[in-house]
């Protein structure tokens, strides 16, 4: 079988820690065959690491793009080139994985998308937490029915004390926002998953920079206030078409002691799913709640078991997201994140962001 050949644009945290460790482990499938960032030196290093022998790098992704051998490209850049990367590399004919989030906003998003039915090549956001094995249970669930109804729902993505000092998350024009559009989105894209609603209505959002002086403790270490540009918390209330409620939550640092981060609760006619567990490394497991028998009753997942369909224990997310994606790539069938499900969350995202500018709810 012909492995398929991959570019990588942008090789900062998300390309070493996610996707070219998890891409390594399907060489029989996948060569790595050209890499780039603005810092020559990141992708000489994840060319000498990761790369076959003679690997393109370069500062120009332009470059990348002009090879005709490759067939997939990752744009792992900052959120403001997501969107005009992801177009030129549909438009020279690759399929494209885009980190999350989608864009900075909707417009931008949509260009992504009409890019991708224009071109005819498959296009997929980097929402790794949909083949976390509790996800995939919380899923499976709702699929079936069993939660009934959702007609409201949290979407939970809050750290006590965790805002990311590295690269250029503090950097509002860089990154489109702070938080909320790099870990309030994973929550969103969770919760919009499990209940299959991707019709907001209008949108309500507040959002906060109350502790940017204030970096004791931080688990990443001591930031710069003078350089902190985005919100550090922020908080929608979004209305669905059909009348369901959802509660978003997103903060790098709140005082609380008892932070969530990409999980969810739902609540149903027949039931309930609550998330537990530091689900974001893979320790997280999922509560199903309903009255059976005249009692309350809880359970809880056993460990044991696959995940997304592999047998013999679990799969770290990274590693079920690429198998997925390459595999959906060979064998021409429809990634998990499809790109329109990945433009909702964008547009309600923006819609937090511009309620809490204006003080007004946004109708969508």
């Amino acid at each position: 079988m012909k492995k398929l050949k991959f570019g990588i644009i942008g090789c900062g945290g998300i390309a070493n820690t996610k996707h070219l460790p998890a891409l390594a482990k399907l060489k029989d499938k996948v060569e790595i065959v050209a890499f780039c960032d603005v810092i020559l030196e990141r992708a000489e290093k994840a060319a000498a690491e990761y790369g076959v022998e003679n690997s393109l790098v370069t500062e120009d992704y332009k470059e990348v793009l002009k090879d005709e051998s490759i067939d997939v490209i990752h744009v792992l850049t900052p959120n403001i080139s997501h969107s005009f990367i992801t177009v030129d590399s549909l438009e020279a004919g690759k399929h494209v994985m885009c980190e999350k989030p989608m864009a900075i906003n909707y417009e931008e998003g949509k260009k992504m998308l009409d890019a991708a039915k224009r071109t005819g090549k498959k296009l997929t956001i980097g929402y790794q937490n949909r083949f976390r094995a509790d996800s995939l249970a919380t899923y499976d669930a709702c699929q079936k029915g069993e939660l009934g109804e959702v007609y409201f729902a949290k979407a939970h993505a809050v750290r006590r004390k965790g805002v990311p000092t590295w690269g250029v998350f503090p950097d509002k024009e860089k990154q489109g926002g702070g938080t909320l559009i790099d870990i309030g989105t994973h929550a969103l894209d969770l919760t919009l998953w499990y209940m299959d609603n991707y019709k907001p209505k209008t949108v309500l959002g507040s959002t906060y920079a109350k502790l940017k002086n204030n970096p004791e403790a931080n688990m990443f270490g001591p930031w710069n206030p003078e350089t902190f540009e985005t919100e550090d918390s922020a908080f929608g209330l979004i209305k669905m078409e059909n009348g369901a409620t959802i509660f978003l939550e997103a903060a790098w640092a709140l005082n609380m002691i008892n932070p969530k981060e990409a999980q969810v609760t739902l609540c149903g006619t027949e039931g309930g799913a609550e998330m537990f567990g530091q689900a974001f490394i893979d320790r997280g497991y999922v509560v199903f709640n309903k009255a059976a028998h005249n009692q309350l009753e809880e359970t809880k997942p056993s460990d044991a078991g696959g995940v997304f369909g592999f047998e013999g224990g679990k799969l770290e997310q990274r590693d079920a997201e690429a198998i997925q994606w390459v595999d959906a790539i060979i064998n021409d069938t429809e990634p998990l994140v499809k790109p329109e499900q990945a433009l909702v969350v964008t547009q309600i995202l923006e819609a937090i962001y511009k309620s809490a500018e204006t003080g007004k709810v946004v109708e969508l």
